[in-house]
């Protein structure tokens, strides 16, 4: 009888001890979700060949210091990329950062979520008057100039230039143009003709090229603001026997564009190292999110105030250093970018 008693205790006691053991395991689980970091990623679109890379390397990066991120792409729209920030804010991510599609409109709603305590980083693209916590791009006036200077450096002063350029909504883009033009005006060129491409539609640049060639094929060169504009102007100029015979100039390093440059129908293309530059932007983003300091960095007026700013320098890359440029640091591989060379 008294073993029968003890058998009875001892499992009671197995008993009341799991269920003790239970809610210490919830708990747990729920602190480690509640400690990790989250950051909400908001992306213009993926019509531009790189931002994929970008997406890749930033949520690798961010995921290696602790960070969940949750990738968002408003297919060029603004009012839905302001309705992702909208729901980042609601779900109270950590820090928030944004390849804007629109350098003004956002800023209101980057405004609402910094009054909510949360971080704002402006990556590639500035939102005017935003008061972001810090602005992370390439320096997009040397951009500029240096797809000026691959012209004047092939085109006698005074020749003639036609410009494709990506939106007028997009900041980047009066910062290029007053690098492209700045060298221009020393070297006496002449615009002769000028397009705005929307939300960086390569279509358009393909358009403007053939609604216009009989004036274009007397240009000397065409700047375009982007590889992807340049290989739709250079597929216009190709229908009609011209690649080739007119300098293009583009920026991103895109493959397509590095193929064209090593083929002859592409003059440059002013590559920026987006891996690195996506590392940054990940590490600061988790310094932020961490309410760490950022350290030393530049400042640049953002039309209200100045912002803590970081840039990184890009490089012109033509057909006589695209090995050591492009090949040599592991951006594209040699038979890719040779593929059709011959």
């Amino acid at each position: 009888m008294m073993r029968k008693i003890l058998a009875l205790l001892l499992t009671l006691s197995l008993i009341m001890c799991m269920g003790c053991n239970t809610p210490e395991k919830k708990e747990t689980t729920e602190t480690t979700k509640d400690d990790s970091l989250l950051i909400g990623l908001s992306f213009d679109s993926f019509v531009i060949e790189r931002w994929t890379r970008d997406r890749d390397v930033f949520v690798s990066t961010a995921n290696e210091l602790g960070a969940e991120v949750n990738v968002q792409s408003a297919g060029g729209d603004v009012p839905t990329q302001i309705s992702q920030i909208k729901y980042f804010i609601e779900i109270g991510v950590d820090v928030i950062v944004i390849i804007t599609a629109d350098a003004v409109a956002l800023a209101d709603v980057l405004k609402e979520a910094k009054n909510k305590g949360i971080p704002v980083v402006c990556y590639d693209r500035l939102v005017m008057n935003a008061g972001a916590d810090l602005y992370i791009s390439f320096n997009n006036e040397s951009v500029g100039r240096q797809m000026a200077q691959a012209i004047c450096d092939n085109v006698p002063d005074g020749g003639t230039i036609v410009e494709i350029m990506g939106p007028d909504s997009d900041y980047n883009v009066a910062q290029v143009m007053n690098g492209f033009d700045t060298v221009c005006e020393e070297h006496s060129m002449n615009i002769s003709l000028k397009c705005n491409c929307d939300n960086w539609k390569p279509e358009l640049a393909y358009d403007f090229v053939n609604e216009n060639f009989e004036e274009i094929s007397k240009a000397d060169a065409i700047m375009c603001g982007n590889d992807a504009l340049a290989g739709e102007a250079i597929h216009a100029l190709a229908e009609r026997g011209y690649a080739g015979s007119i300098f293009v100039t583009g920026q991103d390093g895109d493959l397509e564009a590095c193929q064209r440059v090593v083929e002859g129908t592409q003059l440059v293309t002013v590559y920026k190292p987006v891996e690195k530059l996506a590392i940054l932007a990940a590490e600061y983003a988790v310094k932020l999110a961490k309410h760490e300091p950022l350290g030393e960095t530049d400042l640049f007026f953002d039309g209200t105030q100045d912002i803590p700013y970081i840039a990184i320098e890009p490089s012109a890359v033509t057909v006589a250093n695209i090995d050591e440029v492009i090949i040599n640091s592991g951006f594209h591989l040699r038979e890719e970018v040779y593929l059709n060379a011959g």
